[in-house]
């Protein structure tokens, strides 16, 4: 599939063959891949999957404990797997013997100097987590989750056995899970979580586990089609390490806003999310044989972590803030003229857009008026550029002081500037207009040692009831022509555009 076919161009080919050539890497069980088979056919037959299953007396006895216990809230004890399989369904005792095989199984041969007890303290965290969240936000796949989850850093496993004390040189100074992917990546060429998708596609596990394996610390870059349960993995995860990491503040904010998302609560209902999340947690362990510290609380860590949480939040205040103020910073600079600061021809184009599909809509006036410096060359061949550039700075300012509130005052092009005047008639702004050139011929714009006056040329055009624009460029093409007209009437003036009259009929002679 497309997603281990990623993970081994990664991998280098001399990890991958120490990876597969491992005398002591563990494999499926045969009764829980007999199983996943026999489930997977179109005529299922229970009778059958529960003989095969009382075959294996370890496998059948955690069955028959998960179906007794409080999570099924039976009156009466279930004693017989068939039972127990019509109770909980297929897809949860599928799951569940894939799950408590795997975890037997990769329990066994355990390396010295590897904190295996911190790592399915963690496992089982996780995927406890993971069915939790699945009830809050009803998603089917309760019990995928809860196995995902639960195998999700199998690869770190994986690489213990592989590695052995070289993996270990490799997470001994991590100080936190979210930062190994980095440090394996740096020292093996693939990290953890990849490896596992390999060693899950090899196992010959349900295509629907090996994408969340995969990408369960970047969710984001998952298929589509598994990227709700990726994500869904990666937040069990933060829950997580709440319970497991010495410093879970990052954990604890990261949690939260996980959860207030996806299940759509509260900061309190979080909260009350994650302490949930532990004492459940407490009966999945004891199920997987998986030993905790059953004093340790939410409240209690909570407490503990007060102070890293209030230094956090501050900074993540700040950090937002910066934030916020960059992205205005460079939505600024993507709508801004950089010589006049001026919005640019792209921002009055959309402006333009907005304020006639309004205008279309409620039927008020929409006028725009644009304007031209006269003999602009003759000022750049006479002063030089950069006195030009002066010229077109300051009729900028003067065009800003014009516009009001709700206009929009732009650089069309070269020397030519707009002005975007919604709910504004053709009189109203053909009066604007008057004045903006009366102020312009009066100022002097002080360049080195010159002082340069000019005029300049101004051409309004109003879409206002019985005006047949039916597009914004009609509006503009309207407003050209006026320009083009007051150009050619001496200059330093305003022209209105106005619709040619229509011919009379001739006398005689039918309408055609």
């Amino acid at each position: 599939m497309w997603v281990t076919k990623v993970v081994e161009a990664k991998m280098t080919e001399e990890l991958k063959r120490k990876i597969l050539s491992c005398a002591s890497l563990p494999s499926v069980p045969a009764v829980a891949m007999q199983v996943l088979e026999m489930a997977q056919k179109a005529e299922v037959d229970l009778p059958k999957i529960a003989q095969l299953i009382s075959t294996d007396p370890a496998l059948a006895g955690k069955i028959l404990k998960t179906v007794n216990s409080s999570s099924y809230g039976r009156s009466q004890p279930v004693s017989m797997v068939s039972h127990a399989i019509v109770i909980m369904g297929l897809q949860a005792v599928k799951t569940l013997a894939l799950g408590f095989s795997l975890v037997t199984n990769l329990r066994t041969n355990n390396t010295k100097g590897f904190d295996h007890v911190s790592y399915w303290r963690r496992s089982i965290y996780a995927a406890t987590a993971a069915s939790l969240i699945c009830e809050k936000v009803r998603i089917v796949q309760k019990e995928e989750a809860f196995l995902a989850a639960l195998l999700k850093d199998i690869g770190m496993l994986v690489l213990d056995r592989v590695l052995g004390a070289e993996y270990g040189e490799v997470w001994k100074d991590v100080k936190a899970h979210s930062e190994l992917p980095a440090a394996e990546t740096a020292a093996l060429g693939a990290t953890h979580a990849e490896v596992g998708a390999m060693i899950a596609e090899f196992w010959k596990l349900p295509a629907m586990y090996i994408a969340p394996i995969a990408f369960h610390h970047d969710p984001d870059n998952a298929g589509p089609e598994s990227k709700t349960l990726a994500k869904l993995v990666w937040l069990s995860a933060r829950c997580a390490e709440i319970y497991v990491e010495e410093n879970p503040a990052e954990a604890i904010l990261c949690a939260r806003q996980g959860l207030m998302e996806l299940v759509g609560c509260d900061g309190v209902a979080a909260d009350a999310l994650i302490s949930e999340i532990g004492i459940a947690t407490r009966e999945s362990a004891n199920l997987f044989e998986i030993k905790l510290d059953n004093s340790v609380n939410f409240n209690d860590i909570l407490a503990r972590a007060n102070d890293a949480l209030v230094g956090l939040s501050l900074e993540m205040q700040a950090q937002t803030s910066n934030l916020q103020e960059q992205n205005q910073q460079l939505k600024v600079q993507a709508t801004t003229d950089r010589l006049t600061q001026l919005n640019n021809r792209a921002s009055f184009d959309e402006s333009m857009s907005e304020a006639f599909l309004n205008s279309t809509k409620n039927g008020n006036p929409l006028s725009l008026i644009m304007l031209d410096v006269d003999k602009f060359k003759r000022i750049n061949d006479t002063y030089g550029h950069p006195a030009g550039d002066s010229v077109l700075r300051a009729l900028a300012q003067l065009v800003r002081k014009t516009g009001r509130p709700g206009d929009t005052c732009a650089r069309f092009g070269g020397e030519e500037m707009v002005i975007v005047l919604p709910n504004t008639s053709r009189a109203t702004a053909t009066a604007i207009a008057e004045a903006l050139r009366k102020a312009a011929q009066t100022l002097a714009v002080r360049h080195e040692v010159h002082s340069i006056t000019f005029t300049i040329s101004l051409g309004v055009a109003t879409f206002e009831k019985g005006v047949p624009f039916t597009q914004p460029a009609h509006l503009l093409k309207a407003a050209d022509l006026a320009v083009y007209k007051a150009k050619h009437s001496g200059r330093n003036n305003v022209k209105v555009f106005t619709l040619p009259p229509v011919p009379a009929p001739v006398p005689g002679r039918a309408a055609a």
